[in-house]
């Protein structure tokens, strides 16, 4: 190894003098420094394109991920209506969630139940519908009208964040606690206000 290095020092002598090839050397380093620590200035925000005969290809899309809306943390929008099933009444939404978890489709299933639970909110008034509403949004104005409903909405809005947002696989087990959930808020809503008020 060190005849090597002091052959090639010798051969480097040869062409250049010593003092101007290590003057280079630091050059050449200090160099390198300065890209290396400007590295994203430096590189071409486009590279130059090929321009090469295009070809038809089919084009093969994923599908689009609904986005997360920005009203705070863990704020999701809720599931939108169908236009066709707009007025449709609770039981209908539960009756069509049922079908739909004894078929398997449990993520369905529980879209369909939180569908129920905030047609039932709008059926007792706890809340008034509004376009482009988040289940935070929707826990909040309930919460205001009613403050029992609170802790069922936001375990029900938990459960369709994970597997509509998340995209995580549904189960029986999801689907079975969006029943009890939807019956709590059943009973919420059903309980007299406290101290013989009215909601």
């Amino acid at each position: 190894m060190s005849r090597w290095w002091t052959e090639a020092v010798a051969a480097l002598g040869d062409v250049l003098p010593l003092p101007l090839a290590a003057l280079l050397v630091v050059l050449l380093a200090g160099a390198v420094a300065l890209a290396w620590y400007h590295f994203p200035a430096w590189v071409p925000r486009r590279l130059p394109r090929l321009r090469l005969p295009r070809l038809r290809m089919p084009r093969w899309r994923l599908p689009r991920r609904r986005r997360r809306t920005a009203d705070g943390p863990g704020a999701v929008a809720l599931p939108r209506p169908r236009t066709a099933d707009d007025d449709l009444p609770a039981d209908t939404a539960r009756s069509l969630a049922d079908r739909l978890a004894a078929e398997g489709r449990y993520a369905e299933a529980v879209r369909e139940r939180l569908r129920a639970m905030v047609r039932r909110l709008i059926a007792v008034g706890a809340v008034a519908p509004r376009a482009g509403m988040t289940v935070t949004e929707l826990t909040d104005a309930a919460a205001r009208a009613r403050p029992p409903v609170d802790p069922p909405l936001r375990a029900a809005g938990a459960i369709f964040a994970e597997l509509w947002y998340a995209q995580r696989p549904a189960a029986a087990d999801h689907d079975r606690r969006m029943r009890e959930l939807a019956d709590d808020l059943d009973r919420a809503l059903s309980a007299p206000p406290p101290d013989g008020g009215t909601w």
